[in-house]
């Protein structure tokens, strides 16, 4: 009898290579294709779960997209290995060493922490778990992002009749949209990347490939579908240490569909889900009542805030739609949360 056991003694190691000679992508191909058998459950290797997501981003791969290939095409491994060349093109060969050396190295030596928050931006910080980066990248490297969203959703950024046709790529206010060289370059702005080191006081940090956000304003036909306020993170106390970030790819006003969160709400969560009657749904409060706040920003401004603060999207009643990316750093050894509270 074959046993979820017996699956997980023949998964290969991570140090296997393929033609890519990148290590742990035949171990994850395979789990992928073990899950989607009903041979292995997602949980089985939550512990991999961060590493299998470095994996994807070092790769330049979404999740979702990486996902959905997976699941829908079943491909052998060689397969998958074509299309991620087709996808994100032949990853550099530093980042596969890079990567490979989670795997070989006792530890990765300590370089020097960036120092380029003020006193007062580290005091804002501390006490609202948030932090903008003013003009973080150039408005024309904005603009050019802009017009790569419009052009693959099919939409004219002056045009309000385009704004609302269905796309494939669309879900609700985020855009499946990973792979473009403007991307890239945003993601690697060195002044973000320095904020980031000195936020987690380490430099051996991973960027990572996430989506963009297109939120046009509402009418009669079209409501903001959301997310509103949430967490992307269990809920089990206490939150560990973890960032989250966005891009503002054009001037956004607080009524514009502005990026909202509950400033602070990290001192106070703890005592705030304690305070709930027994078996309430944390997620399921009034969230916006614990004092949500619209944040107005500029285009190339960047907004970093804590995993714990609730956070979302807005409607949009202006005029004009909002254009964002996300991304974010993180290290490659962050643990899961033991369990994963969804209450």
């Amino acid at each position: 009898m074959i046993t979820n056991n017996t699956y997980h003694s023949l998964l290969p190691p991570s140090t296997e290579m393929g033609k890519l000679r990148i290590m742990h992508l035949k171990r994850y191909w395979n789990k992928a294709l073990l899950i989607r058998e009903n041979k292995l459950k997602t949980e089985d290797f939550y512990n991999e779960w961060q590493v299998d997501k470095i994996l994807l981003f070092t790769l330049g791969l979404g999740l979702e997209q990486s996902m959905i290939y997976l699941y829908q095409t079943a491909p052998v491994f060689d397969e998958f290995e074509n299309w991620i060349i087709k996808t994100a093109g032949k990853p550099a060969r530093h980042q596969i060493d890079r990567f490979n050396n989670l795997f070989t190295d006792a530890g990765v030596a300590q370089r020097h922490v960036p120092d380029v928050l003020t006193s007062d931006e580290l005091r804002f910080w501390e006490e609202n778990g948030y932090i903008i980066i003013r003009n973080a990248i150039p408005k024309t490297d904005c603009e050019e992002t802009i017009d790569t969203i419009c052009r693959f959703i099919d939409i004219d950024r002056n045009d309000p009749s385009t704004w609302y046709k269905q796309h494939p790529a669309r879900q609700g206010i985020m855009v499946q949209l990973f792979q473009d060289p403007i991307l890239q370059k945003n993601r690697q702005s060195v002044k973000i990347r320095k904020v980031f080191e000195q936020l987690w006081n380490r430099t051996d940090i991973w960027i990572t490939s996430d989506r963009v956000g297109f939120n046009p304003p509402e009418t009669d036909n079209w409501k903001f579908p959301g997310p509103r306020l949430h967490w992307d993170v269990s809920t089990e106390q206490p939150i560990q240490f973890g960032t989250q970030g966005l891009l503002y790819l054009a001037d956004t006003e607080k009524h514009q569909g502005a990026f909202t969160l509950v400033p602070g709400f990290q001192h106070r969560m703890g005592d705030w889900i304690n305070s709930l009657p027994p078996g309430a749904d944390p997620r399921r409060q009034n969230l916006e009542a614990l004092g949500s706040v619209p944040i107005a920003a500029n285009a190339g401004d960047f907004i970093i805030w804590l995993q714990a603060l609730p956070h979302g999207s807005s409607p949009n009643t202006s005029l004009k739609p909002r254009f964002v990316q996300y991304f974010t750093y993180k290290p490659a050894s962050i643990d899961p949360a033991e369990y994963w509270i969804l209450q």
